[in-house]
Protein backbone atom coordinates (compact mmCIF):
# COMPACT_ATOMS: atom_id res chain seq x y z
CA UNK A 1 0.00 0.00 0.00
CA UNK A 2 2.79 2.61 0.56
CA UNK A 3 4.38 1.57 -2.27
CA UNK A 4 0.72 2.36 -4.26
CA UNK A 5 0.52 5.79 -2.69
CA UNK A 6 4.24 6.78 -3.19
CA UNK A 7 3.80 6.13 -7.15
CA UNK A 8 0.80 8.01 -7.23
CA UNK A 9 1.69 11.21 -5.02
CA UNK A 10 5.72 10.71 -6.89
CA UNK A 11 5.28 9.83 -10.59
CA UNK A 12 8.87 10.04 -11.21
CA UNK A 13 9.50 7.66 -8.00
CA UNK A 14 7.22 5.49 -10.01
CA UNK A 15 9.09 6.00 -13.62
CA UNK A 16 12.32 4.83 -11.74
CA UNK A 17 10.57 1.83 -10.69
CA UNK A 18 9.53 0.84 -13.67
CA UNK A 19 12.77 1.46 -15.43
CA UNK A 20 15.31 -0.50 -13.52
CA UNK A 21 12.78 -3.47 -13.54
CA UNK A 22 12.29 -3.03 -17.26
CA UNK A 23 14.98 -2.34 -19.05
CA UNK A 24 17.94 -1.76 -16.76
CA UNK A 25 19.27 -5.07 -19.06
CA UNK A 26 18.19 -3.66 -22.29
CA UNK A 27 19.86 0.07 -22.29
CA UNK A 28 23.44 0.99 -22.61
CA UNK A 29 25.03 2.69 -19.82
CA UNK A 30 24.52 6.14 -20.46
CA UNK A 31 21.26 5.95 -22.10
CA UNK A 32 20.06 4.39 -18.45
CA UNK A 33 21.74 6.64 -16.38
CA UNK A 34 19.96 10.31 -18.37
CA UNK A 35 16.76 8.34 -17.54
CA UNK A 36 17.88 7.04 -13.61
CA UNK A 37 18.51 10.26 -13.19
CA UNK A 38 15.79 11.82 -14.55
CA UNK A 39 13.55 10.08 -11.92
CA UNK A 40 14.64 11.07 -9.30
CA UNK A 41 15.76 14.40 -9.86
CA UNK A 42 13.08 15.44 -12.56
CA UNK A 43 15.50 16.82 -15.20
CA UNK A 44 18.12 15.38 -17.36
CA UNK A 45 21.90 15.88 -15.98
CA UNK A 46 24.47 17.82 -18.14
CA UNK A 47 27.09 14.75 -18.44
CA UNK A 48 29.33 16.96 -20.95
CA UNK A 49 30.04 19.98 -18.19
CA UNK A 50 28.54 18.93 -15.13
CA UNK A 51 28.39 21.35 -12.47
CA UNK A 52 26.65 20.19 -9.37
CA UNK A 53 27.13 17.03 -7.27
CA UNK A 54 24.85 14.65 -8.45
CA UNK A 55 25.64 15.41 -12.11
CA UNK A 56 29.04 14.90 -11.18
CA UNK A 57 28.69 11.43 -9.74
CA UNK A 58 27.29 10.35 -12.97
CA UNK A 59 30.23 11.73 -15.13
CA UNK A 60 32.17 9.29 -12.24
CA UNK A 61 30.18 6.37 -12.89
CA UNK A 62 30.92 6.72 -16.80
CA UNK A 63 34.42 7.65 -16.79
CA UNK A 64 36.13 7.39 -13.75
CA UNK A 65 36.84 3.30 -14.80
CA UNK A 66 38.94 1.32 -12.61
CA UNK A 67 39.46 -2.03 -12.02
CA UNK A 68 40.10 -1.93 -8.11
CA UNK A 69 36.97 -0.34 -7.82
CA UNK A 70 35.13 -3.77 -7.13
CA UNK A 71 37.48 -4.91 -4.59
CA UNK A 72 36.93 -1.57 -2.36
CA UNK A 73 32.96 -2.11 -2.94
CA UNK A 74 33.11 -6.25 -2.21
CA UNK A 75 31.80 -6.13 1.55
CA UNK A 76 34.79 -8.75 2.20
CA UNK A 77 37.42 -8.00 0.23
CA UNK A 78 37.37 -4.20 1.22
CA UNK A 79 38.12 -4.91 4.61
CA UNK A 80 41.43 -6.32 3.88
CA UNK A 81 42.38 -3.57 1.80
CA UNK A 82 41.29 -1.05 4.61
CA UNK A 83 43.10 -3.06 7.07
CA UNK A 84 46.70 -2.74 5.23
CA UNK A 85 46.09 1.11 5.62
CA UNK A 86 44.44 1.95 9.19
CA UNK A 87 45.09 -1.44 10.89
CA UNK A 88 43.24 -4.31 12.29
CA UNK A 89 41.87 -2.72 15.31
CA UNK A 90 39.48 -0.59 13.20
CA UNK A 91 37.75 -4.00 11.14
CA UNK A 92 34.46 -5.57 12.81
CA UNK A 93 35.75 -9.08 13.34
CA UNK A 94 34.57 -10.95 10.09
CA UNK A 95 33.59 -15.11 12.08
CA UNK A 96 33.06 -16.80 8.38
CA UNK A 97 32.46 -16.26 4.93
CA UNK A 98 30.72 -19.25 2.72
CA UNK A 99 29.35 -18.89 -0.58
CA UNK A 100 26.03 -20.48 0.04
CA UNK A 101 23.23 -20.30 2.51
CA UNK A 102 23.64 -23.91 3.24
CA UNK A 103 27.61 -24.20 3.61
CA UNK A 104 26.56 -22.51 7.14
CA UNK A 105 26.72 -24.08 9.65
CA UNK A 106 25.18 -22.47 12.16
CA UNK A 107 26.10 -24.26 15.19
CA UNK A 108 29.37 -23.05 14.58
CA UNK A 109 28.10 -19.16 15.20
CA UNK A 110 27.38 -17.36 18.22
CA UNK A 111 24.38 -16.22 19.76
CA UNK A 112 24.13 -12.75 17.72
CA UNK A 113 25.74 -11.64 14.58
CA UNK A 114 25.03 -9.95 11.52
CA UNK A 115 25.20 -11.65 7.60
CA UNK A 116 25.87 -9.70 4.90
CA UNK A 117 26.21 -10.60 1.10
CA UNK A 118 29.73 -9.41 -0.29
CA UNK A 119 28.69 -7.95 -3.60
CA UNK A 120 25.05 -6.13 -2.74
CA UNK A 121 23.42 -3.34 -1.26
CA UNK A 122 21.00 -3.76 1.76
CA UNK A 123 21.95 -7.62 1.99
CA UNK A 124 21.99 -7.48 5.51
CA UNK A 125 20.18 -9.65 8.19
CA UNK A 126 20.74 -8.94 11.86
CA UNK A 127 20.55 -11.70 14.31
CA UNK A 128 19.94 -11.35 17.37
CA UNK A 129 19.06 -15.36 18.00
CA UNK A 130 19.08 -18.34 16.26
CA UNK A 131 15.12 -19.06 16.42
CA UNK A 132 13.82 -20.48 13.61
CA UNK A 133 11.80 -17.66 12.88
CA UNK A 134 14.68 -15.33 12.63
CA UNK A 135 16.95 -17.65 10.54
CA UNK A 136 13.96 -18.02 8.42
CA UNK A 137 13.90 -14.42 7.73
CA UNK A 138 17.42 -14.24 7.36
CA UNK A 139 17.55 -16.71 4.51
CA UNK A 140 14.70 -15.16 2.35
CA UNK A 141 16.46 -11.75 2.68
CA UNK A 142 19.89 -13.05 2.42
CA UNK A 143 19.38 -16.09 -0.82
CA UNK A 144 17.44 -12.92 -3.07
CA UNK A 145 20.29 -10.89 -2.91
CA UNK A 146 22.95 -13.56 -3.80
CA UNK A 147 20.55 -13.78 -6.94
CA UNK A 148 20.44 -10.31 -7.29
CA UNK A 149 23.45 -7.74 -9.59
CA UNK A 150 23.27 -4.31 -7.77
CA UNK A 151 25.38 -3.00 -10.91
CA UNK A 152 22.36 -2.93 -13.18
CA UNK A 153 19.87 -0.86 -9.97
CA UNK A 154 22.10 2.60 -10.71
CA UNK A 155 25.15 1.41 -13.76
CA UNK A 156 27.63 1.70 -10.56
CA UNK A 157 30.06 -0.12 -12.67
CA UNK A 158 32.58 -1.25 -9.49
CA UNK A 159 29.67 -3.76 -8.47
CA UNK A 160 29.02 -5.42 -12.12
CA UNK A 161 31.75 -8.11 -11.41
CA UNK A 162 31.98 -8.78 -7.50
CA UNK A 163 31.66 -12.52 -6.61
CA UNK A 164 28.60 -13.02 -4.34
CA UNK A 165 29.29 -14.32 -0.80
CA UNK A 166 27.98 -14.43 2.15
CA UNK A 167 29.63 -13.14 5.27
CA UNK A 168 29.02 -13.43 9.12
CA UNK A 169 30.12 -10.46 11.20
CA UNK A 170 30.31 -10.15 14.87
CA UNK A 171 27.12 -8.04 16.61
CA UNK A 172 28.00 -4.73 17.80
CA UNK A 173 25.76 -2.06 19.37
CA UNK A 174 27.04 1.42 20.09
CA UNK A 175 26.14 3.15 22.96
CA UNK A 176 22.44 3.27 22.60
CA UNK A 177 22.45 -0.74 23.24
CA UNK A 178 19.89 -0.79 20.35
CA UNK A 179 21.65 0.32 16.79
CA UNK A 180 24.79 0.94 15.22
CA UNK A 181 25.05 4.04 14.11
CA UNK A 182 27.12 5.08 10.83
CA UNK A 183 28.80 8.31 10.29
CA UNK A 184 29.32 8.96 6.96
CA UNK A 185 32.63 11.24 5.93
CA UNK A 186 32.45 12.90 2.31
CA UNK A 187 35.93 13.38 1.72
CA UNK A 188 37.27 14.72 -1.66
CA UNK A 189 40.80 14.21 -2.81
CA UNK A 190 42.06 13.45 1.00
CA UNK A 191 39.95 15.59 2.48
CA UNK A 192 36.90 15.12 4.60
CA UNK A 193 34.11 18.31 3.98
CA UNK A 194 30.78 16.75 5.86
CA UNK A 195 29.41 13.60 7.08
CA UNK A 196 25.83 12.35 7.38
CA UNK A 197 24.26 10.27 10.41
CA UNK A 198 21.00 8.43 10.37
CA UNK A 199 19.19 7.37 13.05
CA UNK A 200 15.74 5.25 14.14
CA UNK A 201 16.38 3.42 10.78
CA UNK A 202 14.76 1.11 9.69
CA UNK A 203 11.33 2.60 10.79
CA UNK A 204 11.32 6.17 10.96
CA UNK A 205 14.99 6.90 9.54
CA UNK A 206 16.51 10.12 9.69
CA UNK A 207 19.15 11.93 7.99
CA UNK A 208 21.15 14.99 9.40
CA UNK A 209 24.27 16.23 7.84
CA UNK A 210 26.76 18.41 9.76
CA UNK A 211 30.93 20.25 9.02
CA UNK A 212 33.65 19.32 10.52
CA UNK A 213 33.61 21.51 13.25
CA UNK A 214 30.14 19.26 13.89
CA UNK A 215 27.86 22.16 12.97
CA UNK A 216 24.44 21.12 11.80
CA UNK A 217 23.94 21.80 7.71
CA UNK A 218 20.94 23.50 6.52
CA UNK A 219 19.88 21.35 4.58
CA UNK A 220 18.34 17.68 3.83
CA UNK A 221 18.28 14.87 1.79
CA UNK A 222 16.49 11.61 0.99
CA UNK A 223 14.46 11.28 4.66
CA UNK A 224 13.94 14.92 7.01
CA UNK A 225 16.01 15.76 9.88
CA UNK A 226 16.08 13.90 13.26
CA UNK A 227 13.97 15.33 15.95
CA UNK A 228 16.14 14.75 18.92
CA UNK A 229 19.73 16.06 19.44
CA UNK A 230 22.84 14.05 17.76
CA UNK A 231 25.53 14.45 19.59
CA UNK A 232 28.78 14.72 18.41
CA UNK A 233 30.74 11.22 18.61
CA UNK A 234 33.37 10.42 21.06
CA UNK A 235 35.69 9.60 18.51
CA UNK A 236 34.51 12.17 15.85
CA UNK A 237 38.24 13.76 15.57
CA UNK A 238 39.68 10.10 15.11
CA UNK A 239 37.21 9.46 12.24
CA UNK A 240 38.25 12.63 11.03
CA UNK A 241 41.62 11.25 10.60
CA UNK A 242 40.97 8.21 9.41
CA UNK A 243 38.97 9.50 6.91
CA UNK A 244 41.29 11.12 5.33
CA UNK A 245 43.72 8.53 5.34
CA UNK A 246 41.04 6.10 3.69
CA UNK A 247 40.63 8.59 1.01
CA UNK A 248 43.86 9.63 -0.50
CA UNK A 249 43.89 9.04 -3.60
CA UNK A 250 40.48 9.39 -4.80
CA UNK A 251 38.63 12.27 -6.37
CA UNK A 252 35.51 11.55 -4.37
CA UNK A 253 34.68 8.65 -1.75
CA UNK A 254 32.23 8.68 1.21
CA UNK A 255 34.17 6.66 4.15
CA UNK A 256 31.44 4.98 6.34
CA UNK A 257 32.44 4.52 9.90
CA UNK A 258 31.23 3.53 13.54
CA UNK A 259 32.08 4.69 16.60
CA UNK A 260 31.60 2.71 19.65
CA UNK A 261 32.18 4.25 23.13
CA UNK A 262 34.93 6.03 21.17
CA UNK A 263 36.54 2.69 19.01
CA UNK A 264 36.41 3.39 15.59
CA UNK A 265 35.59 0.88 13.45
CA UNK A 266 35.12 0.91 9.32
CA UNK A 267 32.10 0.13 8.04
CA UNK A 268 32.43 0.83 3.83
CA UNK A 269 33.62 3.05 0.90
CA UNK A 270 30.71 4.15 -0.55
CA UNK A 271 31.68 5.53 -4.27
CA UNK A 272 28.67 7.01 -5.59
CA UNK A 273 26.25 8.37 -2.50
CA UNK A 274 22.75 7.95 -2.95
CA UNK A 275 24.21 7.30 -6.88
CA UNK A 276 24.00 10.70 -7.55
CA UNK A 277 19.59 10.76 -7.88
CA UNK A 278 18.56 12.11 -4.51
CA UNK A 279 17.74 16.20 -4.76
CA UNK A 280 19.27 18.18 -1.48
CA UNK A 281 16.94 20.33 -0.43
CA UNK A 282 17.16 23.66 -0.64
CA UNK A 283 19.16 22.34 -4.24
CA UNK A 284 21.70 25.10 -4.18
CA UNK A 285 23.61 22.38 -1.65
CA UNK A 286 23.54 20.45 -5.05
CA UNK A 287 25.96 23.43 -5.93
CA UNK A 288 28.11 23.51 -3.35
CA UNK A 289 29.26 20.38 -2.90
CA UNK A 290 29.39 20.46 -6.71
CA UNK A 291 32.34 22.69 -5.98
CA UNK A 292 34.20 20.53 -3.77
CA UNK A 293 34.08 17.30 -6.04
CA UNK A 294 37.23 18.08 -8.93
CA UNK A 295 36.73 15.54 -11.58
CA UNK A 296 40.05 14.08 -12.93
CA UNK A 297 39.71 16.23 -16.02
CA UNK A 298 39.62 19.63 -14.32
Amino acid sequence: MNKIVKAITNPYWAFGVILRHLFSRSMNDETFIRWEYFSGMGKFPNLEAPVTYNEKLQWLKLNDIHPDYTRLVDKYEAKEYVRTIIGDEHIIPTIGVWESWDDIDFSKLPDKFVLKTTHDSGGVAVCKDKSENTLRKAKKKICKSLKHNYFYEHREYPYKNIKPRIIAEQFMVDESGTELKDYKFFCFNGVPKMLFVATDRPFDTRFDFFDMEWNHLPFKQGHPLATKEIRKPVGFEKMKELSRKLSQGFPHVRVDLYDINGQIYFGELTLFHFSGNVPFEPEEWDYKIGEWLKLPVD
